[in-house]
């Protein structure tokens, strides 16, 4: 089994930053990627990047140049760095993980972390 807890949500205005942690535990050594997703209001959970064991990072077009996803492998944490916030951006986000490196069916997922960006 694997634990993820997410932290670094919040309120902030468009144009502005947040990043988004996610710290692993238990059988991480199983795991082949991490990534994030994000579930607006009536809308499809939706996969905004991922980051492979190796250290490989794919993005969705939607986010591709404003969010960066990085990982501290001694910390066990992955992070979303997310720069000129739109008000669209506003979410519940979730930490993956999965044994896939695509990670289009993560196996483990996060409480998720409110993500509200004002106009």
């Amino acid at each position: 089994q694997v634990q993820l807890v997410e932290s670094g949500g919040g309120l902030v205005q468009a144009g502005g930053s947040l990043r988004l942690s996610c710290a692993a535990s238990g059988s991480i050594f199983s795991i082949n990627a991490m990534g994030w997703y994000r579930q607006a209001p009536g809308k499809q959970r939706e996969l905004l990047a991922t980051i492979t064991k190796g250290g490989s990072t794919n993005y969705a077009d939607s986010v591709k140049g404003r969010f960066t996803i990085s990982r501290d492998n001694a910390k066990n944490t992955v992070y979303l760095q997310m720069n000129s916030l739109k008000p669209e951006d506003t979410a519940v986000y979730y930490c993956a993980a999965g044994h896939t490196v695509l990670l289009t069916s993560p196996r483990y997922w996060g409480q998720g972390t409110q993500v509200t960006v004002s106009s």
